[in-house]
């Protein structure tokens, strides 16, 4: 099991939490999300290193960003 920890932008309530966990858990591999909307981070827990740039695609379609 590996784990990565992204920062997101622009989260400001618990539904932009729920919002990025529905759209990074969707991500294949991926086996847990957490998220903290004080700090922006976002720490994802998979089978296998994932791909950044899903977590991204996930990130956006959810309607936030991932700080570079």
């Amino acid at each position: 099991m590996t784990a990565a920890t992204y920062t997101v932008t622009g989260m400001t309530c618990g539904h932009c939490v729920n919002s990025v966990k529905e759209e990074v858990g969707q991500v294949p591999g991926v086996t847990g999300v957490e998220v903290e909307l004080s700090t922006g981070a976002v720490t994802v827990t998979s089978d296998a290193p994932l791909d950044d740039a899903q977590v991204r695609a996930a990130v956006e379609e959810a309607g936030y960003e991932l700080k570079a």
